[in-house]
């Protein structure tokens, strides 16, 4: 599976993937419930670097780990707001997302559980993360937080 990352507006991201062959109902199943999962995790701040005290602990022993919950709560929250329906067209799928104020570790999370699936469910060939693609525009996305901003600078001026 080959990566990319392009142009990334956090609030406003497409995540694009393009398959071997068009994608059968139980592939398509597969890849909106790692996109969902994904989701409600960063929904619940669950992608926050901020706070990552048993990946941060001194070795790999996680026996007898104290939690910091004082240290807990004073991380920012990192909070995913929003995602649009798994769209796909003959062997591209793609997927909206506003990633809200999770952090870059949201990302590798869905890039290996992506290249999981590629290597056991679907293969996938090419993912993008951010961009556009030319041949299937995009409209915007109304839930977007700061959708249509672009629209009063006009005003303004």
């Amino acid at each position: 599976m080959e990566i990319q990352f392009r142009e990334i507006d956090p609030f406003n991201c497409w995540i694009w993937l393009r398959t071997a062959h068009p994608l059968g109902a139980g592939e398509r199943g597969y890849i909106e419930t790692a996109f969902d999962s994904w989701f409600f995790l960063g929904k619940l701040g669950g992608f926050n670097a901020e706070n990552l005290q048993t990946h941060e602990a001194e070795g790999a022993e996680l026996s007898w780990l104290s939690y910091d919950l004082e240290d807990a709560e004073r991380a920012m929250p990192a909070l995913m707001h929003n995602m649009g329906p798994l769209e796909v067209q003959g062997c591209w799928a793609r997927c909206w997302v506003d990633l809200g104020t999770s952090d870059a570790v949201a990302v590798d999370v869905l890039i290996n559980a992506l290249r999981q699936l590629d290597n056991d469910v679907v293969e996938i060939e090419q993912l993008l993360i951010g961009g556009l693609n030319d041949d299937w525009p995009i409209e915007e996305q109304p839930e977007a937080m700061f959708a249509g901003l672009d629209a009063l600078d006009d005003v303004v001026d």
